[in-house]
């Protein structure tokens, strides 16, 4: 049988459904398991941790909106993550980590094998979070590390924690896709996230919307993209005070950069990570965005694979 996948949303969960979901990641039959904005107790919760913590099967983790809500619970999921050698992409996108939290993660976040993708957006989390952070972004390919981070909506961040993920950023060996929307980040900011999309090889996807931009981060942006060859493909600058006619001659450069990877053989798509992403992801095509509905608030279970192109990547 092939591996399922279990969603539920905003739905308080029985003890019949958890020991379900139990059984499930014992007999590694489960693939994805997302319990975005779930209501459980403790006891219960501690159960599925220490279920996850030996299946092998699962590859997406989604605790969206709260499930990870005390230091407790943190604990019990940096205890799984230890075990646990499986998961590739963790989403905990409105949970009340704190920096305190984001540190009883960390050691396990940063010795998991497998791990490519982490959504801490409106996490609550600040500088000292940052220096965290920067460590699961290594600078060379000695260690595995994210190809995916979204830090969207988390105000506590200070310049000077932006300058410094800028810096790894720019110097990471794998990240491709980062999502910052939502931080009052400011021209100043921008100018050094410029720097680092110039410096940085794997970069694909930044997005920027509605991070208090002027026209000046998008002239800044703007001569980046026209005169330094990155592998940037999709940058968002919606909700921004940016005219549009600066935000569509930087798409159009985009786009003919992208035609000419194209042409040239050397283009793949980019994948699609951000299944769990808080509140939906941007799908770039021209100049439009599509957001995916909400999952569905019942149980849902598909015996196809999920996060194919992400899983197929890392088993190359």
């Amino acid at each position: 049988m092939l591996p399922s996948s279990i969603q539920i949303s905003g739905e308080p969960l029985s003890g019949a459904e958890v020991r379900d979901i139990c059984r499930g990641l014992r007999d590694n039959a489960v693939r994805l398991l997302s319990l975005r904005g779930c209501r459980l107790c403790d006891r219960d919760f501690g159960r599925i941790c220490r279920a996850l913590a030996g299946a092998t099967s699962l590859a997406q983790l989604n605790l969206n909106l709260g499930v990870v809500s005390s230091p407790s619970r943190i604990k019990q999921l940096a205890e799984a993550l230890r075990t646990n050698r499986s998961i590739q992409s963790l989403f905990l996108h409105g949970s009340p980590l704190t920096d305190a939290g984001l540190a009883l993660l960390n050691p396990a976040l940063a010795l998991h094998p497998a791990l490519v993708a982490l959504d801490l957006g409106d996490c609550m989390l600040g500088d000292e979070a940052i220096n965290l952070i920067c460590g699961l972004l290594p600078p060379d390919g000695a260690k595995s590390g994210l190809k995916e981070l979204t830090l969207s909506a988390n105000p506590g961040i200070t310049p000077k924690g932006w300058s410094r993920l800028a810096i790894a950023v720019a110097h990471s060996s794998q990240v491709r896709v980062l999502n910052l929307d939502y931080n009052p980040l400011g021209d100043h900011v921008a100018g050094m996230l410029a720097v680092a999309v110039a410096s940085s090889r794997t970069l694909e996807v930044l997005d920027l919307e509605g991070t208090g931009l002027t026209n000046q981060s998008a002239q800044t942006l703007l001569d980046m993209v026209e005169n330094y060859p990155t592998a940037l493909r999709s940058l968002v600058l919606a909700e921004n005070s940016i005219s549009p006619e600066l935000q569509q001659q930087i798409c159009d450069l985009l786009s003919e950069g992208e035609e000419e990877e194209e042409v040239a053989g050397g283009a793949g798509n980019i994948q699609e990570w951000e299944r769990g992403r808080e509140p939906a992801a941007h799908q770039r095509g021209s100049s439009s965005w599509m957001c995916p509905s909400d999952p569905s608030s019942q149980m849902v279970l598909m015996t196809s694979g999920l996060g194919d192109s992400l899983l197929a990547e890392t088993e190359m």
